[in-house]
């Protein structure tokens, strides 16, 4: 059963995001107003190092007064490469620069009510900059144990649903059978 969309506009918009009211039309022909949330892109980014611990972030998300472990992650910008952004966010937030980025996954995280689409990288080698530019992103950086991320997740400490499972398919990647 598909809806279809027969006009869409805009109620409100800024750089970050537009707000807008469509006209959808059901398979029955009846109409419903459905609003919804035109994001940018976010590309991800994080490292699997040689002693399968990954690069993570311990934050606060306001929004959801909630503490999490995170992925470097943000918006891309106009024209930019989905993998230079992701690089330049995982550097400026962790104060790692990553070696070669592999497309590890792409993401539609509430597709329900919005565009959203986020992008992960990961790679296998990095190299130390210094202090994190954007330290305010988060309240440390760690390198955590690929094997427990599992019970991280099943016990809510990481969660974003596209971090968990970035995060998952890392540790599977990696660990696979050997994981337990």
């Amino acid at each position: 059963m598909q809806w279809t969309k027969q006009s869409e506009q805009t109620v409100y918009g800024n750089r970050w995001f537009t707000v807008n009211l469509a006209d959808v039309e059901l398979p029955d022909g009846r109409h419903l107003d459905h609003f919804l949330i035109r994001l940018r892109p976010v590309a991800v980014a994080t490292v699997v190092n040689e002693a399968n611990e990954v690069l993570l972030l311990w934050r606060h998300r306001f929004i959801t007064d909630s503490w999490g472990w995170e992925l470097a992650a943000g918006v891309v910008e106009d024209g930019e490469d989905l993998a230079y952004a992701a690089a330049r966010e995982m550097e400026e937030e962790t104060g790692w620069r990553p070696g070669p980025l592999r497309h590890l996954m792409s993401v539609e995280p509430s597709n329900g009510l919005t565009d959203a689409r986020h992008h992960i990288y990961w790679s296998d080698e990095c190299t130390y900059i210094g202090h994190p530019e954007d330290d305010f992103e988060s309240d440390r950086r760690e390198w955590v144990p690929l094997k427990l991320v599992p019970d991280m997740v099943a016990r809510g400490e990481v969660p974003a649903a596209n971090m968990a499972a970035a995060l998952l398919l890392l540790h599977h990647l990696r660990l696979g059978q050997d994981a337990h």
